[in-house]
């Protein structure tokens, strides 16, 4: 089963958003210095999801499982719950779905065991 792996928030200023919210709850940079397409937030402890700031994209979850027979299964058992299959144009060998759950939030379910 998939679990909240990161939080992606739409951002202005990647810059500002890093410096707001690692000072807030307590979490570093891990994923280069500010700047990058995407920073990455962690909590010091290791506890607790991830935050990834994105200037482009809106604010979502991205759901965590490991190989790509827990991502079709995950994505199946979502499907079924209700949620349905947003129109993507993915990377080739794109480890991630797209998907909405039932008010038409778009999440992500994604394959973190690829590298």
């Amino acid at each position: 089963m998939a679990h909240i792996g990161s939080v992606v928030l739409k951002v202005a200023d990647a810059r500002r958003a890093a410096e707001f919210w690692t000072r807030t709850l307590d979490y570093e940079l891990v994923n280069g210095p500010i700047g990058d397409e995407s920073p990455v937030l962690a909590p010091k402890d290791g506890n607790g999801p991830t935050i990834t700031l994105d200037e482009d994209d809106r604010t979502h979850l991205d759901l965590h499982v490991t190989g790509e027979a827990a991502l079709r299964a995950e994505v199946e058992r979502l499907i079924g719950l209700g949620a349905v299959r947003v129109p993507w144009t993915y990377p080739p060998g794109a480890g991630f779905v797209v998907l909405a759950d039932t008010e038409g939030n778009a999440f992500c379910v994604v394959d973190t065991g690829q590298n």
